[in-house]
């Protein structure tokens, strides 16, 4: 089988802010697996918040044996990017090989579209405000924050945007102590979740802290391992395949949370239709579904993802699965 990575770069709408950085485009990686009959897809984001770049992931592809499985690469790589897009890209080629949707070889009901949230980078407040009415049609809209000043922001997304849910993503970037001052004000505002408050690793104070509104593990949470540590600090976990490593792990790391009581949310990196495609088979069901990275680019990939009223729709034979 032949392994193929390709550098792919898609230009974003508008500017992407987040408390860590900015940025104007996506760039992805491709996996193409080739058995000379059917081919298999499947793209991942390397994240430098976890000491991921471009060469890395590729170079982690690269190493593996032409006869890698699916059982298989669980055992030779991590959980991270290189993982999700050759694990994805198998599952892909099963299904082409099989005749038949991954859905129905993962065992899985046959999958409905999934309302999903529309991301507002972080700007100043009257940016903000600007966003959330140009968006306030969209039924769940989610707020980048992060910054010791955010409460102007929460007014102006409300203001923008009176009827629409709204969730809220400080991306690590507060301390307890703002996190504590700004509870009330979430529920005040109608905040209905609010994802990683604190740095991971420095989530600790959220043990005893009062969780007006429902926190999401984001950054804390990568794949089942990671779950023990989540205990009496979140009441949701985040689940991406590219913190996951491929669909694989994020059906086990689903049902693994569920049992212990957690809700779900199915989130993405900034990626195409391509990369959100097996993430809504995950997300069937999800307390909240995530996945607007084609709403933000200015460009998608061939035969992309479907997105109306009802929200992202599963994908065609023709992108994935």
């Amino acid at each position: 089988m032949k392994i193929e990575v390709t550098r792919d770069t898609f230009p974003l709408a508008q500017v992407f802010r987040i408390s860590r950085g900015a940025r104007t485009e996506a760039e992805v990686l491709t996996v193409t697996l080739d058995d000379g009959t059917h081919q298999g897809r499947g793209e991942c984001v390397p994240y430098a918040r976890y000491n991921e770049t471009l060469a890395s992931v590729e170079a982690q592809i690269a190493a593996l044996p032409p006869d890698i499985t699916r059982k298989g690469l669980q055992d030779l790589l991590e959980a991270g990017a290189a993982r999700n897009a050759v694990d994805c890209a198998l599952w892909d080629l099963e299904a082409k090989r099989a005749g038949k949707r991954v859905w129905e070889l993962a065992g899985l009901e046959a999958p409905k579209p999934e309302v999903t949230a529309y991301t507002l980078s972080l700007d100043e407040p009257a940016a903000m405000e600007a966003q959330a009415a140009k968006n306030a049609w969209r039924p769940l809209l989610k707020i980048k924050l992060g910054t010791p000043d955010d409460m102007p922001r929460l007014e102006a997304v409300r203001r923008g945007a009176p009827k629409s849910t709204i969730i809220v993503d400080a991306n690590e970037g507060w301390s307890a102590e703002v996190y504590a001052d700004l509870a009330p004000h979430l529920v005040r505002l109608g905040v209905a979740l609010v994802e990683q408050p604190l740095p991971a690793g420095l989530d600790e104070a959220l043990i005893g802290m009062e969780r007006p509104v429902p926190v999401c593990a984001d950054e804390s949470c990568h794949d089942r391992a990671s779950l023990p540590d989540l205990k009496g600090k979140y009441d949701v976990v985040n689940i991406k395949l590219d913190k996951t490593g491929g669909l694989t792990e994020a059906l086990e790391l689903r049902k693994a949370a569920l049992a212990e009581g957690y809700k779900v949310m199915v989130g993405c990196m900034v990626g195409s239709s391509l990369a959100m495609a097996p993430a809504v088979l995950v997300a069937q069901g999800a307390m909240i579904t995530d996945l607007d990275g084609p709403l933000l680019m200015a460009k998608d990939r061939d035969a992309a993802l479907q997105y109306d009223e009802a929200g992202v729709h599963p994908s065609t034979a023709v992108l994935w699965g």
